[in-house]
């Protein structure tokens, strides 16, 4: 499995991103050791995320979520819950 989520940094910015496991990535981004754009915004908190079967799509859906408008992201958060 392949999950695109979106994390709520310390700063009150999201950061979206992708990965196959994500227990482990976001801990990873609270170590300090994620993206260089979340090492300066710890803690992060998930705040969103959806499964995808492969790799692929879960690209093509991180990219699109990474076009939208931050509003568009906030609908997307509270459209779900986690």
């Amino acid at each position: 499995m392949c999950y695109v989520y979106i994390l709520k940094c310390s700063d009150n910015t999201l950061y979206t991103g992708w990965t196959n496991n994500l227990e482990k990535r976001i801990a990873t981004h609270n170590s300090g050791k994620g993206a260089k754009y979340t090492r300066n915004r710890l803690p992060v908190e998930l705040a969103y995320f959806e499964t995808f079967e492969d790799k692929s799509s879960a690209l093509k859906r991180e990219y699109a979520i990474k076009q939208l408008p931050r509003y568009k992201k906030l609908d997307l958060i509270n459209s779900k819950n986690i």
